[in-house]
């Protein structure tokens, strides 16, 4: 009788083995309330790396980290008439607090544009204040009526960047530089998938904003997933907080604002984009452990993983010991492939009579023998041929199920076929984009004819990408 798998294959049922992989690689649970989450350590590990590798971009654009309160107060948020309206149906309120009810309910942050303004209108004064560039790493609430672990909870982690400018120009060069510098350099370099930078349709714009820049990954069932937003803001938000400013000439004139976020809404693209029947595949840049070392049986084995554990980290590899020999091999390495530790190195009794190790490569497969005194040297070439694989196979992936499509019905059926479709926005437009919502195909966004992001919605020979998302 043949053994029954460890996850739900992938093409039996794509979201069973999504829910099975974060529970049996340890990445997370349901929290106690409906849609929220507790993030195990290997799963925050994993976030605590994006963390790392998105802190030190952010602070490459020059945006500096802060912090901004929870509570908002309810009054902040009707401020900004389109804003409120966009977040009304997510927000969680409170209403009473210390056993009294509120004098004015406050809200739990569905995002910080409001109270951030607020501050931005008292710090700045002047056009030598300009440009202010904050970030904040916290917890957001929206409440989410069909939640899924990572990819929508009511309670998520990210960072939120908001800047103020003197121009409309240089509020919009520095979003498309948030945009491209810090998001896509670390999507495509780091977490190794194939982002298409676009443009959102007005339709599909970041409440109270002028334009949205995002980045859409195809994942594994061939749905995107929005993976992260750059927004102008224009003048809406100074306006309703009056942050201005006096300018060169002695005039008081309006910021211009952008905003900015990515969330742990990565993790779960992660998963979606790399995982296969066997668990996770972690990209080696990404991983907080990327090469695991292991005591098959035996004294001397445990010896020796531990000293050439030393030896790897020395040579600046991010490594564990794995020397649990009283835990049946077999079950480790099973756990530690569900994991998508990307390298494995087993080393048991007969290896060390031969000198060698058993070499086990994550990402493309296989197990070779390896003299253990190479290893040092050999792995980082090793981590960067299975890194630079997973961007190929991610990027393989999308030109293969990807259709250029002339007409609406053309396009609803590539993405019901679990597909993405290029069509010419001008044969689409508002119209047939409505006509697609009914049946559950979105524009994710607007390209232009060569890749790049249009200028304008109406731009010639802009492209609609239209898919099902997550």
């Amino acid at each position: 009788m043949a053994k029954a798998p460890v996850l739900t294959p992938q093409a039996e049922d794509f979201p069973r083995w999504y829910q099975d992989l974060i529970n049996k690689a340890e990445l997370a649970d349901n929290g106690p309330v409906r849609g929220t989450m507790v993030i195990r350590p290997y799963g925050y590990g994993l976030w605590e790396r994006m963390q790392q590798e998105m802190d030190a971009r952010i602070k490459d654009a020059g945006a500096q980290n802060a912090y901004f309160p929870l509570f908002i107060p309810q009054s902040y948020l009707t401020r900004e008439a389109e804003h409120v309206e966009g977040f009304a149906p997510e927000l969680a309120v409170v209403t009473h607090g210390g056993g009294k009810e509120l004098e004015e309910p406050v809200v739990v942050r569905p995002t910080s544009e409001t109270i951030i303004n607020d501050y931005f209108s008292k710090w700045v004064q002047s056009y030598r204040d300009l440009p202010l560039l904050i970030n904040q790493w916290a917890n957001v609430v929206r409440w989410e009526m069909r939640p899924r672990v990572f990819l929508r909870t009511s309670e998520f982690l990210w960072q939120e960047g908001h800047t103020a400018h003197a121009s409309y120009e240089d509020a919009r060069d520095y979003a498309a530089r948030i945009h491209r510098d810090v998001y896509a350099d670390f999507m495509i370099n780091v977490l190794g998938i194939d982002v298409v930078l676009g443009r959102k349709t007005a339709k599909e714009r970041f409440a109270g904003a002028i334009n949205t820049l995002t980045l859409e990954g195809m994942m594994g069932d061939g749905k995107a997933l929005q993976m992260g937003t750059s927004h102008e803001l224009g003048t809406n938000f100074a306006k309703a907080f009056n942050t201005q400013y006096l300018s060169r000439d002695g005039k008081q004139e309006l910021v211009w604002q952008t905003s900015w976020g990515v969330s742990t809404r990565m993790v779960g693209g992660l998963i979606m984009s790399h995982g296969d029947d066997n668990g996770l595949r972690v990209p080696p840049r990404l991983a907080a452990v990327q090469v695991v070392v292991m005591a098959i049986k035996g004294d001397e084995a445990v010896a020796k993983v531990r000293e050439l554990g030393d030896r790897l980290k020395a040579a600046g590899l991010r490594v564990q010991v794995d020397d649990r020999v009283d835990t049946p091999f077999g079950r480790r390495a099973v756990d530690w492939e569900l994991k998508g530790v990307p390298v494995r190195i087993e080393i048991g009794p007969r290896d060390l009579e031969a000198g060698t190790a058993m070499l086990a490569r994550r990402i493309p497969g296989g197990k070779e023998p390896v003299s253990i005194d190479v290893l040092a040297e050999l792995l980082p070439t090793v981590l960067e041929e299975d890194q630079a694989l997973l961007l190929k196979q991610s990027r393989e992936r999308r030109e293969s199920r990807t259709s250029e499509v002339a007409t609406l019905a053309e396009a609803a059926e590539a993405a019901i076929a679990g597909g993405w479709a290029r069509i010419p926005w001008a044969d689409l437009g508002p119209e047939g984009e409505a006509k697609l919502a009914e049946q559950a195909v979105s524009v994710r966004c607007l390209v232009a004819e060569d890749g790049s992001v249009p200028d304008a919605d109406d731009a010639p020979g802009t492209v609609a990408i239209v898919a099902r998302a997550y």
